[in-house]
């Protein structure tokens, strides 16, 4: 899997948690960037992730995620 087909996926995932069509995210997206991102939405997206892609992450990558592109690495990373 390419890192284009893992932003498609990751933008499907976005805009199903945050239930916004309009939400395209890109390597630089944080949760500054979008209005209802907070701690508790955070939990939420990191599992629709983990089941978008059959992946779990461990405490330390979440806590080292600091935009969507660290999350696509880990993403791809673990997929490879």
């Amino acid at each position: 899997m390419d890192r284009q087909e893992v932003f498609e996926r990751l933008n499907e995932v976005f805009r199903d948690v945050f239930d916004d069509d309009s939400i395209t995210v890109t390597d630089a997206t944080t949760a500054d960037d979008i209005e209802d991102w907070d701690s508790l939405e955070h939990i939420n997206l990191v599992a629709a992730v983990e089941q978008e892609f059959g992946i779990k992450f461990n405490m330390g990558q979440v806590v080292s995620m600091k935009n969507v592109g660290d999350m696509a690495d880990i993403i791809i990373s673990r997929l490879s």
